[in-house]
């Protein structure tokens, strides 16, 4: 699964899931572009591209970086969150539905019409879109909008696999279910601020109200990390148009 030679842009991979898909990537020997909204204090990433995809512009922007490196093979997309109070849809306001859209779907699809050209250039393309399992089993108190985004890239990453497949360009999803880390736990916490509760029973909420998950645990970023490292890596070079699940055996259907 070597991607020696191979030119990446992670798109939010400055921390958490992202910071975890650069390492995996920078281990497999590929040239590695990090596109976070901040600089950070330090990054292992070859190159660190200051751009919020939140805006109409980022596409631009990471474009013009890409092509003053040499080029794209490699594009994967894990920005994107969640922020919006709990409560349910009437506690949600124009401005968040119009941020998490933004956010969780706009983004990658601002990015990949400015990078895919470059990477039909390639011939051997390969874009990984994080998803989440709440596409198919949306949260309602406190995520509502965040789940509809992401069924929505859901449904986007299948149409844009199918259109760029004959160019080479294969396109995939990964959806994480619970993932260990900030994330969970500040969902967590708004869970417990909408309903008076303390943060670990948010957590324990939370928890419940994804029917449980199995394996007792939610993944750690690196183990997330690895199956995009995969599907990134000829070893799935007949892999495109898929959806892989990461989730303890959350989604109870088939």
């Amino acid at each position: 699964m070597s991607l020696t030679g191979r030119r990446a842009v992670v798109v939010g991979g400055t921390r958490g899931l992202g910071e975890a898909v650069v390492d995996r990537l920078l281990a497999a020997g590929a040239h590695v572009i990090a596109v976070g909204r901040t600089a950070p204090a330090a990054s292992r990433a070859h190159q660190v591209v200051t751009a919020d995809v939140v805006q109409p512009r980022a596409g631009d922007e990471v474009a013009a970086a890409v092509r003053g490196s040499g080029g794209v093979d490699v594009l994967v997309h894990v920005a994107g969150g969640s922020s919006s109070p709990g409560g349910g849809h009437s506690a949600l306001t124009e401005e968040h539905w119009q941020h998490e859209l933004a956010w969780n779907l706009l983004g990658a699809v601002r990015v990949d019409r400015a990078l895919s050209p470059l990477l039909r250039s390639s011939g051997a393309g390969a874009v990984v879109h994080v998803g989440s399992i709440q596409a198919r089993m949306p949260l309602w108190d406190g995520t509502l909008a965040y789940a509809a985004a992401k069924a929505a890239l859901r449904a986007y990453s299948k149409g844009l696999a199918n259109e760029l497949a004959p160019a080479g360009v294969r396109v995939n999803t990964v959806s994480p279910g619970g993932i260990a880390g900030p994330g969970a736990d500040g969902l967590a916490r708004r869970i417990a601020a909408a309903r008076g509760l303390s943060e670990q029973e948010g957590m324990g909420l939370l928890m419940d109200s994804l029917g449980g998950v199995p394996q007792g645990r939610l993944a750690p970023v690196r183990e997330i990390a690895e199956v995009v490292g995969f599907l990134v890596s000829d070893a799935a070079a007949s892999i495109t148009g898929a959806e892989i699940t990461v989730d303890g055996g959350t989604v109870p259907t088939v």
